[in-house]
């Protein structure tokens, strides 16, 4: 596991995470022994809001959907002209904007070689297995974003919010990966988690006292932080990690601040037991037009 060797200079839209032992922490991975034992995942479920699953994809497969994704959008400016797809590196300028919109919705997003990412025999398995439900189903609104290094400020990173928001029109059993596509180490801006925050979320769910029933809470995770008195769970990750979250948790992302320059890119997609209430709005591929 990456250790995070500048912990004092986290950003997140550009507010500067407090690296103090009573506000960050390391997000744990799930133990080999645990592994295979549905009850232990699912109390750590219960108990931790995620599960953290190293190496659980095959770190070739990954790779080679990032090159898929990155060679789709050659000629955007979203990487180096010339440059190897398979490492995303950031172009320096020069974006056509337009042109990376219609790829990215038009080919990517409906494209086979995601949809079968997606539909990952490992990934929709594991999902039976731990729901203990013979059918799944997968959310067709699935997400897949690029973040290039050096942008700063309020909306280039992920807010603080919990997906149960986003989901009001189905089961709250809704289940999230986040699967890095390609390494990505703390410097170049995952997933991060607000530790414990699922049991206060949910009793004000519970208790109808929510005070910010909005899709995100913030932009700024320290003053949150200090309002839940709970630390941000960081940890870098390798191409095959994958995270499982419940509907629950607050998590955003920190800043891209990659030196080498190189994208983060990443996907989030969501299982539930098919014999759930879906939430019929997660029906349509994904596009930021779609009012969710």
């Amino acid at each position: 596991m990456t250790a995070p060797a500048s912990t004092d200079v986290l950003t997140s839209n550009g507010y500067r995470l407090d690296s103090s032992p009573r506000r960050l922490g390391r997000l744990e991975p799930v133990r080999d022994s645990e592994r295979h034992d549905r009850a232990a995942l699912r109390h750590r479920l219960a108990r931790d809001g995620y599960l953290f699953l190293p190496g659980f994809l095959d770190r070739a497969e990954i790779l080679e959907f990032r090159r898929h994704y990155f060679a789709a959008l050659e000629g955007t400016g979203v990487t180096e002209p010339g440059s190897d797809p398979r490492l995303g590196r950031a172009a320096r300028g020069g974006l056509d904007r337009a042109r990376m919109r219609r790829v990215l919705f038009g080919d990517i997003v409906p494209g086979a070689e995601y949809e079968a990412l997606c539909r990952h025999p490992r990934i929709a398995g594991f999902y039976r297995w731990l729901l203990d439900t013979e059918e799944v189903h997968l959310h067709r609104r699935k997400l897949i974003r690029h973040i290039v290094p050096g942008e700063s400020g309020v909306g280039t990173a992920t807010q603080a919010h919990y997906d149960l928001v986003y989901l009001r029109e189905g089961t709250d059993k809704v289940l999230s990966s986040w699967i890095p596509l390609g390494d990505c180490p703390i410097e170049r801006g995952p997933l991060i988690y607000l530790e414990g925050s699922h049991h206060r979320v949910l009793a004000e769910e519970a208790a109808g006292t929510l005070r910010r029933p909005a899709a995100s809470i913030t932009a700024d995770l320290p003053a949150l932080a200090e309002e839940y008195d709970a630390r941000w769970l960081v940890t870098g990750f390798r191409a095959g990690d994958m995270m499982v979250h419940g509907a629950h948790i607050v998590h955003a992302s920190l800043d891209n601040v990659d030196p080498e320059g190189l994208v983060r890119l990443s996907t989030d997609i969501r299982y539930q037991s098919a014999t759930e209430v879906i939430d019929p709005r997660w029906q349509n591929h994904w596009d930021t037009n779609d009012g969710l």
